[in-house]
């Protein structure tokens, strides 16, 4: 999955709006079984029962084939979900975190997440940012005013604002994982950055 570094994200915002939204909704098992690391498959796998119906037409009432929001994720435009609460629940599987990162998303807002799946997001480079209740109501009660609302999440200083009304929250991030993304690496990138210092401390 893509690896590029995190600063700050300014975007438009896709609001799915489902409290316990599971990861059998985020990538159907069907698509367990497939052993392709490619981004783009798992992408248009995303939410894929919901946005599209048995015949593999698009529900025309789902939020992501809405005229404003059906746009695929790019620089500025809709690299961000706001989230029901509980995102992520239910089974541990990876792929719903590899479906989120190959659409294209860079953040999920939530009031919270499922465990295993925040961790999954963070190691797919996707930053998972949780929120007060009353903040993530006021980023729907925006966006659904003008689907153009911008939020702009600064990693380096941990905040979440939304344009709209210039309201901020901080936000927590584990300070590994905040170091991995703001450098584009994953564990064993780490562990490389870190190679003259062990061979160093090895020699001694």
């Amino acid at each position: 999955m893509a690896r590029e570094k995190f600063d700050i994200i300014k975007s438009t915002c896709i609001p799915i709006a489902i409290d316990n939204n599971n990861t059998d909704n985020i990538i159907p098992a069907r698509y367990l079984a497939f052993t392709t690391r490619d981004p783009k498959f798992y992408g248009d796998a995303f939410m894929h029962d919901l946005r599209y119906d048995a015949q593999g037409n698009p529900v025309k009432d789902f939020v992501m084939n809405k005229p404003e929001f059906c746009e695929a994720p790019s620089k500025g435009v809709h690299e961000i979900i706001v989230g029901g609460k509980n995102w992520g629940s239910g089974s541990s599987r990876e792929h719903a975190a590899w479906a989120i990162s190959g659409y294209g998303v860079r953040v999920v807002i939530s009031s919270s997440f499922a465990d295993i799946h925040r961790n999954n997001l963070l190691n797919c480079f996707v930053l998972p940012v949780i929120v007060s209740p009353e903040f993530q109501q006021e980023l729907f009660a925006s966006i659904d005013a003008d689907s153009k609302t911008m939020v702009t999440v600064d990693l380096p200083s941990q905040t979440v604002t939304n344009e709209a009304t210039g309201h901020s929250e901080k936000f927590e991030i584990n300070a590994y994982k905040k170091y991995c993304l703001m450098n584009g690496y994953d564990d064993i990138d780490y562990l490389l950055s870190k190679k003259a210092e062990i061979e160093a401390y090895e020699q001694k």
